[in-house]
């Protein structure tokens, strides 16, 4: 029963991972910008989310409806004045803007908020959910249901509506869109919009399970970078995938080394994935 235990959390845990990458898989995807700042934008989240309870009493459950559109606006306009001037630039240089911009960013969080941890502590507790000897608290459990349907959303989006059939054609192959009359600059505005809306609304689901701090940025962005590798370049499915199988992978691994290796199994799984399979589970060959 200890083992069904655990990978329960780690499914719990994955569903917010999934959450986590799929935006920054989609922005890699579509614009090839290894976005640096993905991390930076998930703490703020949490950020907008603690404040908006503490001060005006906003469950971070609803902090997410304020979140979502406020993300996506500062992405586009991000992406429309500064990281699209440089779209057309070798990769290394893209990632040298993101890198410079998520500097400013976590810079001015810690000037703001202090290097300090800070938990989101929801008043009164929602409780636990008993199935037999396994126990889930209500609030990771409806975090990860959140977290697993805005990646659905996402999905939906890219599959059946016009602007998501623009994104994917572009990432496809991108003289051809524009060719075929899709306006490729406002697809990419788009695109980095949508990875800083997920990023954002998985901010405040982060901040009621995870403790708030801008040092925890880099680690946002390492586990989305090794789902990202996991699941396949640009795949939401892929991202869903991968960050299920890294939570059941550090949620075991946790039990078994020590939870302190959890960041290290991580790693030895992307090292594992890119000797394997390179392209990534869902990921098409050649594909870059």
């Amino acid at each position: 029963m200890l083992y069904l235990q655990i990978l329960v959390n780690g499914l719990v845990l994955g569903g917010l991972y999934a959450c986590i990458a799929s935006g920054f898989s989609l922005v890699w995807g579509v614009l090839n910008v290894i976005n640096i700042l993905h991390g930076s934008f998930i703490v703020l989240g949490g950020y907008l989310a603690f404040y908006a309870y503490a001060l005006l009493g906003i469950h971070p459950f609803l902090s997410i409806l304020i979140a979502a559109p406020l993300f996506f606006a500062f992405g586009y306009a991000m992406q429309r004045t500064l990281i699209n001037r440089m779209i057309a630039a070798p990769v290394l240089l893209t990632l040298t803007l993101t890198f410079g911009l998520d500097l400013v960013l976590s810079n001015a969080m810690l000037a703001a908020f202090t290097a300090d941890f800070k938990k989101l502590i929801v008043e009164p507790p929602l409780g636990v959910v008993a199935l037999g000897t396994v126990v889930v608290p209500v609030d990771r459990l409806l975090a990860t249901l959140l977290a697993l349907g805005l990646t659905g959303l996402l999905y939906l989006l890219l599959s059946r509506s016009s602007i998501g059939r623009a994104i994917v054609a572009v990432r496809m192959d991108r003289e051809a869109a524009a060719l075929m009359g899709v306006k490729v600059k406002s697809v990419y505005a788009i695109t980095f919009g949508l990875g800083a809306l997920m990023a954002g609304a998985a901010g405040p689901l982060l901040a009621m399970i995870f403790p708030i701090s801008p040092l925890s940025g880099p680690v946002y962005l390492g586990k989305a970078f090794v789902i990202c590798v996991l699941g396949g370049l640009g795949s939401v499915p892929g991202a869903m995938i991968g960050g299920l199988a890294l939570g059941v992978v550090e949620s075991f691994g946790s039990l078994w080394f020590g939870p302190e290796h959890a960041t290290t199994l991580s790693f030895v799984l992307l090292i594992a994935i890119l000797l394997v399979r390179p392209e990534g589970l869902l990921g098409r060959k050649g594909y870059s």
